[in-house]
């Protein structure tokens, strides 16, 4: 990683940080809590949907490692860690997991570094690129994973930043077929599945420096194809395996979600 300090515009409302608000956490800007605020108002139970993100990571995390045995995982997308990262949930059922996070927001970078100096953190690591850019990202993911071992890739609330589905589709796509068979995908992004969902994205895109797209759920289980879905498919995130004394009382939220496995 480059030794520049990295710039942070603080004057923009930036998707990381309206997230990492909505999730209760504290690396946040005024301009972040306004956006969030703003669009909080037509849509509030978008708290729910931004904690349930985190949950579906933890559970899906969780069955990647204990349930199939993964050990390497590709997080792109990362944003800014609050609690339970992709690595704290692998380490806890494998300690020797490897964990490679990509985003290329300065005030991740900023964040990835301090968080990488910690103790018992030598197989997990950052890279700093743009997703669309997969030859570049995997280059550097080859530096710290074994690609002829499974590996899980995990894309979450970040492909709304990509509204074109054919370019979405295709640059996922780039890193699916990069993973050798038994390697999984887990993604989830918002929905255009209730008013005050597209409300909110309304106001989203006519506040945030970032666009986001909703999709429908069909067009999130697009990205899935050519692969094999694990049960229950692609469902609000909530209903994605939940955890025994959460069954029957899950509510649906406009953040749908899947885990597919490369044969």
């Amino acid at each position: 990683m480059s030794e520049q300090l990295p710039q942070i515009d603080t004057t923009k409302a930036h998707s990381a940080r309206v997230w990492n608000y909505w999730q209760g956490g504290k690396d946040n800007y005024p301009v972040d809590r306004e956006v969030g605020d703003y669009v909080l108002q037509a849509y509030p139970e978008m708290v729910g949907a931004a904690r349930a993100d985190r949950q579906f990571l933890i559970r899906a995390v969780t069955y990647l490692a204990r349930e199939c045995g993964v050990r390497q995982f590709l997080d792109i997308g990362t944003g800014l860690p609050t609690h339970n990262n992709t690595h704290e949930v692998a380490h806890a059922v494998a300690p020797e997991s490897r964990v490679v996070y990509v985003d290329n927001d300065p005030m991740v970078l900023a964040h990835a570094r301090a968080l990488l100096t910690g103790d018992g953190l030598s197989e997990v690591h950052y890279v700093d690129a743009d997703l669309h850019e997969p030859e570049t990202v995997l280059s550097a993911a080859r530096e710290h994973l074994d690609f002829s071992q499974p590996i899980a890739l995990t894309i979450l609330g970040t492909m709304g930043h990509t509204p074109d589905n054919e370019v979405a589709y295709a640059a996922v796509g780039a890193y699916v077929d990069a993973l050798p068979s038994g390697s999984f995908l887990a993604m989830c992004d918002g929905t255009a599945t209730s008013e005050p969902m597209i409300e909110a994205a309304r106001r989203w895109n006519e506040t945030a420096a970032i666009p986001y797209h909703l999709r429908t759920p069909k067009e999130i289980e697009g990205f899935f194809a050519g692969l094999d879905l694990v049960e229950p498919g692609v469902v609000s995130a909530p209903f994605w395996k939940p955890a025994q004394a959460e069954v029957g009382k899950a509510t649906e939220v406009d953040q749908y979600c899947g885990v597919a496995r490369k044969p």
